[in-house]
């Protein structure tokens, strides 16, 4: 499988698959013994780069189902660094039976350290590979977060730290406080990016101003003029809104823009003879930003599909159109 550098620090950077595989229902939505076949193809296919959260499973997370699930896979495998494995904080309730909405955990510095601690044990690993600050925490103080995620650092818990669903100059205030006092800062961002251009301007319950969890303009020019980040893409295929056409589009999506790329989507992947989940998967895996898709996927036919996409090539006057379409 293709290959992709995330980190810039020649003592923890590493390479990673060209495609990322998300692990947010596994093991609770998407059973032990299909996630196990899943993450097993995945491994054979060449793929080396796991995403997952301590806020993914029932409850909100609380029970850290998916990172339990990870582990005893990791471990029935004899999986070592061959494998990346992602995991965030910050996200996770604080007290069953509440949401990250009202009441996440945050990015306090005994956050960071006592849910590193949680990961590990859940992961079953002594140094977890890439540590996401998961969701803005307003009420955090940025240096106190950048310390304590650099504390683990330091101490050999993390190698390497990323941010996700963070305003832009939140994350740039984060890593200009981490560059002036000579500590590791973010260096893959991890944000909502697919083919289809959403609405900025619709706040939700995060951030009443507008959805901050998506890769806009302000998000995919700090990659750009920025060497070194990487972005990974998150949920890229639109929880099967390309395939779907019963499935109602998400209000975000629901403007005249859409159903021009639409169009241009479905010319291409007939022109191509794939379906138009792997054309968007080869138009970011070819995108001339450092673009890792993170899929998940609940059963084997789509990983199969996925893994396909790896092997599209689109033309120039393909790819041309296609950015075109307004």
């Amino acid at each position: 499988m293709r290959q992709r550098v995330i980190g810039t620090d020649p003592t923890t950077r590493r390479e990673v698959s060209a495609l990322a595989l998300g692990a947010m229902l596994m093991g609770w939505r998407t059973d032990e013994r299909t996630s196990f076949a899943i993450l097993d193809r995945y491994a054979e296919a060449g793929g080396t780069f796991i995403d997952t959260s301590n806020n993914y499973g029932t409850d909100g997370g609380w029970n850290g189902e998916s990172e339990i699930l990870v582990g005893r896979w990791l471990r029935s495998r004899g999986v070592g660094e061959e494998i990346t494995v992602a995991t965030k904080l910050g996200a996770r309730p604080a007290s069953p039976g509440t949401t990250y909405v009202e009441n996440r955990e945050g990015l306090s510095a005994k956050v960071v350290a006592e849910s590193t601690e949680r990961s590990l044990e859940r992961l079953g690993r002594d140094r977890i590979d890439l540590m996401y600050a998961h969701i803005e925490d307003p009420g955090s103080d940025v240096r106190e977060t950048v310390e304590a995620l650099a504390e683990q650092v330091r101490t050999g818990s993390v190698d390497l730290l990323g941010v996700s669903n963070h305003p832009s100059w939140r994350v740039e205030r984060a890593r200009q406080i981490a560059a002036a006092s000579g500590l590791p800062g973010y260096e893959v961002l991890q944000y909502q990016h697919s083919y289809l251009r959403p609405r900025t301007d619709m706040g939700d319950a995060v951030c009443p101003d507008g959805n901050i969890g998506g890769a806009g303009p302000d998000i995919l020019t700090y990659v750009r003029f920025n060497e070194g980040l990487v972005l990974v893409a998150y949920t890229p295929l639109l929880s099967g809104a390309y395939v779907r056409e019963d499935k109602p589009m998400s209000p975000d999506y629901d403007h005249p823009g859409t159903r021009t790329r639409l169009n241009v989507l479905r010319d291409v992947a007939e022109e191509t003879g794939t379906t138009p989940n792997q054309v968007v998967l080869a138009w970011q895996l070819g995108h001339e930003l450092p673009i890792i898709p993170l899929a998940g996927v609940s059963t084997l036919a789509q990983l199969e599909e996925n893994l396909a996409a790896l092997d599209l090539e689109l033309s120039p006057e393909q790819r041309a159109r296609m950015d075109a379409a307004k």
